[in-house]
């Protein structure tokens, strides 16, 4: 029954919002660049519908704000933080690959969002993102299977029946026999390493058009990261003689002209670092072999340094965006 009563926005329902309106303006950005650049007409078609989306978001959020006297964000914007007309900085394939990589991130934050909503305005706004964003990925999906660039993860063998783990050696991982990878532990491997050969390229695309010798400086230090990790992932998938997927880095050109700001990567780079604190965060959860849970609690940390030092450049440059906050009691008493 409707009370007629609209309670306010909570934490949580302006907090996902406000990332919502964050990271669309953002896909405006990066979609309208890729359009400019893409020679493919099927992969145009899928980014063209993943800015309409964005387009969407950028539309509807700010009715929240206005309706809760809330500041709409800053956000990134066509005129500051793109240049949709510079030189082509990825191969379509990457493109094609980014959009459906992206839209699996949208999906996680969504349904995340839609379990954390009450006011049924909030929920019926993420419920609907989540659709539009579940066709997307699966309109990309599909073409890179169409074109044969989609990398299936790994198979396993069907026991012979089901059963009972016997032995305490279920667990061992750096010393006596190991037992081979479970499916959930290949699984997360294989999506990690995933993750870490599009960030690869990624990164470096932005650090050959980073202006800032810093961020630069800091872009190398990520993509280095990422190898390392690439590496350690792969190690234990090699060891099952398990695939190891591809790697994107010749996918990015030689351009080196302005693209994107400096304050547009940086968020980029940070949010990709703190969307794999979470991933890895999951397969530590799901890793019940010793040496997996000890690599992903070592590489976590690694992550977790490189997402604050990322957050203090973008704090010095006056590029991180207030996001929203408790009201500081502290300074309301002292006045």
């Amino acid at each position: 029954m409707d009370s007629g009563h609209t309670p306010r926005l909570t934490a949580v329902e302006i907090s996902q919002i406000w990332n919502a309106y964050m990271t669309n303006s953002l896909s405006v950005c990066v979609f309208k660049y890729f359009l400019n650049c893409v020679e493919d007409q099927s992969i145009k078609e899928v980014i063209q519908s993943g800015l309409e989306i964005s387009e969407y978001h950028i539309e509807k959020i700010p009715e929240f704000f206005k309706k809760e006297n809330y500041p709409i964000p800053i956000g990134f914007s066509e005129k500051e933080d793109v240049d949709v007309n510079a030189p082509r900085l990825f191969s379509d394939s990457y493109m094609l690959n980014n959009v459906k990589d992206m839209s699996m991130i949208g999906m996680n934050t969504y349904s995340a969002a839609i379990g954390m909503c009450a006011r049924e305005d909030v929920y019926e706004y993420f419920s609907t993102c989540l659709s539009k964003t579940n066709e997307l990925h699966r309109m990309a999906k599909n073409l890179m299977l169409e074109k044969g660039i989609y990398i299936r993860g790994p198979y396993i063998h069907p026991p012979d029946k089901p059963g009972y783990v016997k032995k305490q050696g279920f667990l061992t991982g750096w010393f006596g026999d190991r037992r081979p990878l479970t499916g959930m532990e290949i699984t997360t491997l294989y999506s990690n390493l995933q993750k870490n050969t599009l960030g690869a390229s990624t990164l470096i695309g932005f650090a050959q058009v980073a202006q800032s010798k810093e961020v630069k400086k800091y872009l190398k230090r990520g993509k280095e990261i990422a190898s390392k990790h690439i590496e350690v992932f792969g190690s234990l998938l090699n060891e099952e003689s398990l695939p190891v997927p591809m790697t994107w880095d010749s996918e990015v050109t030689d351009n080196t002209s302005f693209v994107f700001s400096d304050r547009l990567i940086m968020f980029e780079t940070t949010s990709l670092t703190a969307s794999s604190i979470g991933y890895y965060g999951l397969a530590l959860g799901g890793s019940m072999r010793r040496d997996i849970s000890t690599h992903y609690t070592r590489l976590l940390a690694e992550i977790m340094k490189y997402a604050e030092d990322g957050a203090n450049i973008m704090i010095d440059n006056g590029w991180l965006e207030e996001p929203p906050m408790a009201p500081n009691r502290d300074e309301l008493v002292d006045g």
